[in-house]
């Protein structure tokens, strides 16, 4: 299996086990979650871990690292007021 499709598989059970974690107890569809305390705090860990494996094992390209980081840059820059407005209240 090679990286790349290990990346997405880790980052697709990351996000499902988020989902499970978060809705806890519901009705998708025809399919109904239930899964109690002990069984969200598992889908919670499980599904941190799955998106830091992928993350940090990941095979990301230099061009979309710098994309992202110039992206939250000027994010930042433009917001800075609100934020700050929003740390010091």
């Amino acid at each position: 299996m090679t990286g790349l499709a290990l990346t997405n598989i880790l980052l697709i059970l990351g996000i499902t086990f988020l989902l499970i974690a978060v809705l806890g107890q519901s009705k998708l569809g025809f399919i109904e979650i239930n899964p109690g305390c002990l069984g969200r705090l598992l889908a919670l860990f499980l599904g941190v871990a799955s998106l830091a494996f992928a993350l940090l094992g990941g095979n990301f390209s230099v061009e979309t690292i710098d994309l992202i980081r110039n992206y939250l840059a000027k994010a930042i820059q433009q917001n800075l007021v609100s934020l700050n407005e929003l740390l010091n209240s």
